[in-house]
């Protein structure tokens, strides 16, 4: 097919496959992220990751702090003269103006199977949820919370041990795959079902504290969910330990009470056993060596 002339819109890591498959394929006039922004123990100000590629591939970025009330952004943007636009989690909301601006609209990369899972963390609420499977819908925006038609979708199984990462890297790059198709395709857009809309609310670090009282395969779930960010912690003895990676096993006792010496915890229905984990200060370590350094015994409330 002909080149188009796109912009694109996104900025975490997760956008960076699309924006190098649209890049390759089509003439990408225009680059939108999120501003700079203090990061790392320096705050030391830092592109996000969109920005940083965009300017390793020689393109235009602009970096608006906001669009809805910005006339001067959205003429600028009308100006571009766009074929179509394509976003993937930019984290600002596109006025109707801009939706309208290119000649076939805006096209966004949305990881989950709409409407399951509209909002801000849909990868982290499949798991935690326990789909047995999600994966990318490449939908024409409106001006609803990813409300908009469905032009293409994609699908990846949840096993018993994938993680937030793990989904994350494989939905990254069929968001390119499926974007570049639906540019080539042109596929009639199909209006998202009225029934089974879930929503995804964003995440914080409180997410991540693990409730004892729960069952053990929802506390492992949760411990893949959240895996990297914002990670699961409990606390062992006035400190809080990272749980990286756990695992449901029979047995069962007292909830948040360890089972053995091999950190087995109970659970409120079913044990859990950590298997690897970080403590403040420390590497991330497998359990076996975590306990060479600090034994735990057997009866120990973890909280």
């Amino acid at each position: 097919m002909a080149r188009l002339r796109l912009a694109f819109m996104g900025s975490p890591d997760f956008a960076v496959p699309a924006l190098h498959a649209l890049h390759g394929a089509h003439d990408v006039v225009a680059v939108y992220c999120q501003p700079p922004r203090p990061a790392g123990r320096g705050q030391a100000t830092r592109p996000c990751p969109v920005h940083a590629a965009a300017l390793a591939l020689g393109l235009e970025v602009r970096t608006p702090a906001r669009l809805r009330k910005d006339t001067e952004a959205q003429a600028a943007f009308a100006a571009l003269d766009l074929d179509a636009a394509v976003v993937a989690a930019y984290g600002l909301i596109l006025p109707q103006a801009m939706l309208d601006a290119p000649r076939r609209g805006c096209l966004n990369i949305h990881a989950s199977l709409l409407p399951r899972w509209r909002g801000a963390a849909p990868i982290q609420s499949a798991i935690l949820a326990g789909d047995a499977e999600t994966g990318i819908t490449i939908m024409q925006m409106d001006a609803g919370l990813d409300t908009g038609a469905m032009l293409l979708t994609g699908r990846v199984p949840i096993g018993p041990h994938t993680t937030a990462a793990d989904l994350h890297d494989t939905l990254a790059e069929m968001g390119g795959d499926l974007v570049l198709r639906a540019l080539a395709e042109a596929p009639s857009p199909v209006a998202q079902p009225a029934e089974g809309a879930t929503y995804a609310a964003k995440l914080s670090r409180e997410d991540g504290r693990i409730d004892w009282t729960q069952d053990a395969a929802r506390i492992d779930r949760q411990v893949r969910a959240l895996n990297p960010w914002p990670g699961t912690f409990t606390d062992l003895g006035g400190a809080v330990l990272k749980v990286l990676a756990a695992e449901p096993v029979a047995g069962g006792g007292a909830p948040g009470v360890t089972l053995d010496a091999g950190l087995m915890v109970g659970t409120g229905g079913g044990a859990l056993r950590l298997l690897r984990v970080q403590a403040p200060g420390r590497a991330a370590m497998e359990a076996s060596a975590f306990l060479r350094g600090r034994p735990v015994p057997p009866g120990t409330r973890l909280g």
